[in-house]
């Protein structure tokens, strides 16, 4: 079966913003995605919402909020997919099913969330809804407790991680100097990363704040389609491969040294595409906790259990690399609004391999991955992507 294409992308800067309307958003990423496709509202056949909320806005039922942002859509077709931080890449999925099922020519993907609308307290705890609520709905600093717990196991069984952890920040801090759509443009360098401090205290575990993503407001969006548009102004890019692996929700069910299901969803996903990892220009990961980036090295193939630290340590991840792992910043500088992750880091993608990443490209990659997950490596998508 033929895999589908992303024929244009939008995205508005991520950040932290007084009274942001989602309807503005949507329409702020939507607008370029349509003209970089090359294409009118009027040519859309469907249009895919990633939208996660869970409190942070009264509004719901948002995938009718497209037709408010652009009332050229009024007619259309409109859902909206949830995933926990992989929400952005569902509504990828359900878009790429329906191209390649034949019911929809061009689809439109739209993945926005408002975070700053609530309070702090109110953040961590819509958040830690993404966990199993059971047993980890009570943990203390909410999804950075999670991870806190994972990074102190991690710890606990492998040795001290503090200077790969704090490597790990400082490179993604210095990649996301060069995005303009950043929510963080700064280069916090190692040393303040290493080193806990008024402006950087410790979290959960040995988590520091330098450690955590960031609470974004922000949108991304991408148009989908069978076939190429000769009108569109920036180079096609398509899928070799899509794959998406599931896992058990509760950390107590599984080795949280471990992410597993990521791993799986790699190997499947490589060899769908036939290609390893060697053959990778670059990767954009899901580092929502240093400790997640560090266990996707491992889940990845780039180092064996325990090994992970040796990765960055050794610069294999660094800009300069053999394999530079978020070009963009990742979620570290980039930001981490929910439902537009998924979307933002393939958007991230494809601008690399059309050669239009700006500041951010890094030579002529022939192929790319991206990899999103929700919860603690709950659910895990991956595509494999190259300019067609």
């Amino acid at each position: 079966m033929n895999q589908p294409y992303i024929i244009g992308w939008g995205h508005t800067p991520f950040g932290k913003f007084d009274a942001v309307d989602p309807e503005q958003l949507i329409r702020q990423a939507i607008e370029p995605a349509l003209a970089t496709a090359g294409l009118q509202a009027r040519d859309i056949d469907g249009v895919f919402v990633g939208h996660f909320n869970g409190g942070f806005l009264p509004q719901d039922f948002t995938g009718s909020l497209v037709a408010l942002a652009i009332p050229e859509l009024r007619h259309v077709p409109a859902v909206r997919t949830e995933n926990a931080c992989a929400t952005g890449s569902s509504a990828i999925w359900a878009a790429l099913d329906a191209v390649q099922a034949g019911r929809v020519k061009r689809a439109l993907v739209v993945g926005f969330e408002v975070m700053n609308a609530v309070p702090a307290a109110r953040v961590a705890e819509t958040l830690l809804r993404c966990s199993y609520v059971k047993e980890e709905g009570t943990t203390p600093a909410g999804f950075a407790g999670v991870f806190g717990k994972i990074a102190s196991s991690y710890f606990e069984r492998f040795g001290d991680q503090s200077d790969a952890l704090a490597s790990i920040s400082a490179k993604n801090h210095a990649n996301g100097v060069h995005n303009p759509y950043a929510h963080m443009r700064r280069d916090l360098g190692f040393d303040f990363c290493r080193n806990a401090s008024e402006k950087n205290p410790f979290v959960a575990g040995p988590l520091k704040r330098s450690d955590c993503s960031l609470v974004s407001d922000g949108a991304a969006a991408l148009v989908i389609a069978a076939e190429p548009n000769g009108s569109a102004s920036v180079t096609p890019v398509r899928w070799k491969s899509r794959t998406q692996v599931n896992e058990y929700l509760p950390l107590s069910r599984r080795d949280p040294t471990r992410f597993e299901g990521a791993a799986l969803a790699w190997q499947r996903g490589l060899q769908a595409a036939g290609v390893s990892l060697d053959d990778l220009g670059f990767v954009e990961t899901h580092d929502c906790f240093t400790v997640a980036e560090l266990l996707e090295y491992e889940a990845m193939g780039l180092a064996p259990h325990g090994q992970g630290a040796r990765v960055i340590l050794d610069g294999v991840t660094r800009r300069d690399g053999k394999l530079p792992v978020n070009l963009s910043g990742g979620l570290k500088s980039r930001g981490h609004p929910i439902g537009a992750t998924g979307v933002s880091q393939h958007v991230m993608a494809a601008m690399q391999l059309s050669g239009t990443a700006g500041e951010m490209q890094v030579g002529n990659p022939k192929l790319g991955a991206v990899f999103n997950m929700g919860g603690a490596a709950v659910t895990n998508y991956l595509s494999v992507l190259e300019p067609a």
